[in-house]
């Protein structure tokens, strides 16, 4: 006998299965009929009503995160990390939508070695680099921005081979606030 209930009741409990799987608020058809005994009256399974499924929830709204405008007094476009005014002999470090530091003076290119504007993404850095070009010049605090061009300690009196010097402290603050793929806009 007990045997025969403990089977009932897992056939009720295959029933009940099969009812989660079914559309909401039908009842459950049952799979074989119940268990019973030769000497009592059928088992029946009791039928459980099945809540209602929850409704499919709405497309996700998708968030644009608004690009905030250009500092006051910076000339370059909205969204840049850093900005090279090449007329002016100034560069800024911006940060959501502010000036972070600067202006600080800058010196570029000289004549056949002019730094070209446009809008970059810094590269690589290195803290010690040496120059390949010009028999490894020391190049502190370097921040490739432009192939080979860069923002580096260097000479605030004398032009550059293309790249931005900047004044120790300045080179080392560009070095530890930029990083690769931050975007660098010089203008003229």
């Amino acid at each position: 006998m007990r045997t025969r209930l403990l089977a009932g009741l897992a056939i009720a409990s295959i029933g009940l299965v099969s009812a989660c799987a079914s559309t909401p608020n039908a009842a459950p058809t049952p799979t074989t009929p119940p268990v019973t005994e030769t000497s009592a009256s059928p088992t029946t399974v009791p039928t459980v009503p099945m809540p209602p499924l929850p409704k499919v929830a709405a497309a996700k709204e998708t968030i644009v995160k608004e690009t905030p405008p250009p500092p006051a007094g910076v000339p370059c476009d909205a969204g840049v990390d850093a900005c090279i005014d090449l007329s002016a002999n100034k560069s800024w470090l911006i940060s959501d939508g502010e000036v972070a530091y600067g202006p600080v003076p800058i010196t570029h290119g000289r004549s056949g070695w002019e730094t070209p504007p446009g809008t970059f993404q810094v590269g690589w850095k290195n803290i010690d680099h040496k120059s390949s070009l010009f028999d490894g010049a020391p190049m502190p605090f370097s921040v490739f921005f432009n192939g080979g061009i860069a923002f580096h300690e260097g000479s605030l009196s004398e032009l550059s081979h293309g790249c931005i010097h900047l004044s120790h402290p300045a080179a080392k603050k560009y070095f530890n606030a930029l990083s690769v793929g931050d975007t660098v806009q010089v203008v003229r």
